[in-house]
């Protein structure tokens, strides 16, 4: 099955880890590279990215049947989300299995829709 890990925390901390000290910041890019490393040696990760933060989303709505498009993100929100993985793996307990070993805050664990049998 596929899941998809969102690696979420509050712009608050997004900021605090902006701000960290650059070997602080090298040592945790570090953590999670390994974590990352990790999972895709095993073959579980199947893709996934870091993203930048919510200041820079560009958002495309419908409105009237016209494409409207802001700066910003969809909705002010408590929490973002900083990056993803999408991952194969047998089941949910193995996704969250992940999930648990993540080095570096939340993650919501999601199943990615199959299509595949419609």
């Amino acid at each position: 099955m596929r899941y998809v890990l969102m690696f979420v925390g509050s712009s608050e901390d997004q900021d605090a880890f902006e701000k960290l000290p650059k070997e602080q910041l090298a040592a945790a890019y570090e953590r999670a590279g390994r974590w990352f490393e990790e999972h895709s040696k095993a073959g579980r990760i199947v893709g996934g990215a870091e993203l930048q933060g919510p200041n820079t989303a560009t958002t495309v709505r419908l409105k009237n049947g016209k494409a409207m498009v802001t700066d910003g993100p969809y909705i002010e929100a408590k929490e973002i989300v900083g990056g993803f993985a999408i991952v194969e793996v047998k089941d949910l307990d193995e996704a969250l299995a992940m999930a648990k070993g993540w080095p570096a805050g939340a993650v919501e664990v999601r199943p990615v829709v199959d299509h595949s049998n419609d």
